[in-house]
């Protein structure tokens, strides 16, 4: 008895802090299946990687080290199709959790064999306590775009030479031990989610390396873009309550003018950040629609 009171106890706590957005320490968890992809550290970084915990999910910030987690479906249920998992947090953390393990879990269960990638982020401070002063700081509403060619994403003109590199690692890493995962290499796709998804663009549009077979954007940047002739088809998410949505199409509509493939889901309310879905919100069901999509275009079936 009394271990089911301490059990219950650990529930409530957890459920507690599930709701609560304060940022608390959290142990490095073991990651035993993560590869090290080998691709350098990061300059200037002044700090180790750490974890925290927010929202009830975990989190980990100055990732100097990319590695990538495999994540198989059971025996026999795998179809070939792959898919790299970019989880987001601004380049200065990653939201492992929610937007990463959480992910890669459900498209395993469909057959898929995922991968999250634990790319390398911008340093941010050491001590938990200013990181937290910074997450906290106040930040203006983003301007409204003032024409379709504008692109309001803040995050648009970083240099992403070291995440670029993290995802080409990740790709070519899947390609090499294609045979020995049960891999079709003619079915890589690759999903993000915002910063994440940010980077799930920038390797469609600037790597030389990989060839996706498909991309889905989860609730990341909407201005426009150069679509190259060959780019994969697009599977793309937002809610109309997402301050990065902010009344764009531009994403949207350079897909379309560029006569490539493209479904658009634009949700009433879900927020930022959702991941797989939050309680009462109209993006919840995003995720049976990617699936749907998926099979409709033929990456569920194993050929």
């Amino acid at each position: 008895m009394k271990k089911v009171y301490i059990l219950l106890l650990s529930c409530l706590a957890w459920t507690a802090t599930a709701q609560d957005g304060t940022i608390y320490p959290l142990e490095a968890p073991k990651e035993p299946n993560a590869i090290p992809l080998n691709t350098g550290s990061v300059k200037d970084q002044p700090a180790p990687e750490t974890w925290f915990k927010q929202w009830g999910d975990p989190m980990a910030r100055n990732i100097s080290k990319a590695t990538l987690t495999p994540f198989f479906p059971e025996k026999g249920k795998a179809n070939g199709t792959v898919v790299i998992v970019a989880p987001g947090g601004g380049y200065r953390w990653l939201s492992m959790g929610n937007e990463g393990w959480e992910v890669a879990e459900a498209l395993a269960k469909k057959g898929i064999t995922a991968f999250v990638l634990k790319y390398r982020l911008f340093p941010t401070a050491e001590k938990l306590e200013d990181f937290t002063a910074w997450m906290n700081r106040p930040r203006p509403a983003p301007a409204p775009a003032t024409s379709k060619t504008e692109n309001t994403n803040p995050m648009a003109q970083m240099d992403l030479s070291n995440q670029l590199e993290d995802a080409e690692a990740a790709y070519a890493m899947i390609v090499k031990n294609a045979a020995t995962w049960g891999l079709d290499t003619k079915r890589i796709g690759m999903i993000g989610f915002s910063a994440g998804a940010g980077l799930t663009m920038h390797a469609t549009l600037h790597s030389k390396t990989m060839k996706l077979a498909f991309i889905g954007p989860i609730y990341g940047g909407m201005g426009p873009v150069k679509v190259p002739a060959d780019a994969p088809p697009m599977f793309n998410v937002i809610a109309s309550d997402d301050f990065l949505f902010n009344s764009q199409f531009g994403v949207i509509d350079s897909w379309f003018k560029a006569k490539r493939p493209v479904e658009f889901h634009l949700y009433q309310n879900g927020g930022h950040g959702f991941g797989l879905g939050n309680p009462n919100r109209t993006s919840n069901k995003w995720f049976d629609a990617f699936m749907h999509w998926l099979d409709v275009n033929k990456f569920l079936v194993a050929q």
